[in-house]
């Protein structure tokens, strides 16, 4: 079978921009290119205008600096664009340790971004799609808002509430053409963990991705086209991706080919 990345996508004729939050690197980097190249302007918005370069180079593809975590900075770079297709990618997690270790700085910077600005982003970009009665918004939550993994209480906190959001969005917006899409992927080979491994990228490969097959960055990529392809009649809703060699409910995989002893 042909990749989607390689398909004619057959997006609704009336998409015509799009949004990509955390758009330098990783799986925003390839998001960004994918709509590119399906014809799209595609507005990548990161923190560093440095770090936008290499997408920005592409065609079609118009860099943003911004800090989403400051709405104000939001306010000023999303002023006159008319945005149909929203991509909420930008998160972090800055430690995988239990909450009482955890300053409170932590909690509330893992909030802001991984919750508070998707849903402003949303409220700045919503009313422009009511208005245009056309638009998609595409959230990239996570495995652990949805199952238990140590070490993440504020995180999985966030992205389940913002799972939760969707499903009200979806309610709330029903019948005025605008789709809602939660991607749950599960663990993707990314520098996603880096600083919580310390910056040691050695560490992150050999306890995260050395042993088991993880996700790559142009999966959740495909995921987002394959969503963004169904007829305008349809909407996938929640699209759970996970790695083969995973299941939900905790952050060690079963090594392929051994036994599992209880």
């Amino acid at each position: 079978m042909t990749p989607l990345t390689e398909q004619t996508m057959s997006f609704p004729k009336t998409y015509r921009t799009a949004l990509v939050t955390g758009a330098s690197r990783g799986i925003g980097a390839g998001i960004t290119r994918n709509l590119a190249e399906a014809g799209l302007t595609v507005y990548a918005l990161a923190r560093s205008e440095a770090a936008l370069e290499t997408v920005a180079a592409l065609p079609g593809v118009r860099p943003l600096a911004c800090d989403i975590t400051r709405p104000e900075q939001m306010v000023e770079a999303l002023d006159g664009l008319e945005i149909d297709v929203l991509v909420n990618n930008a998160g972090a997690v800055g430690s995988v340790k239990p909450l009482s270790e955890q300053a409170l700085s932590e909690t509330a910077e893992t909030i802001a971004l991984n919750l508070t600005a998707p849903l402003q982003l949303m409220q700045l970009l919503l009313p422009g799609m009511i208005a245009r009665q056309r638009g998609h918004v595409i959230s990239l939550s996570s495995s652990a808002g949805h199952a238990v993994f140590p070490g993440t209480t504020v995180y999985a906190a966030a992205k389940a509430a913002l799972s939760r959001a969707h499903e009200v969005l979806r309610y709330d917006m029903a019948g005025k053409n605008i789709r809602f899409t939660e991607i749950v992927p599960g663990r993707v080979a990314t520098e996603f963990y880096l600083q919580a491994f310390g910056g040691d990228a050695d560490k992150l490969n050999e306890t995260l991705y050395s042993k088991q097959r993880a996700l790559r960055p142009e999966d959740v990529a495909e995921a987002v086209m394959m969503a963004l392809s169904m007829g305008e009649h349809a909407d996938i809703a929640r699209l759970d991706l996970s790695p083969t060699d995973q299941a939900p409910g905790g952050h060690v995989f079963p090594v392929p080919g051994e036994a599992q002893h209880s």
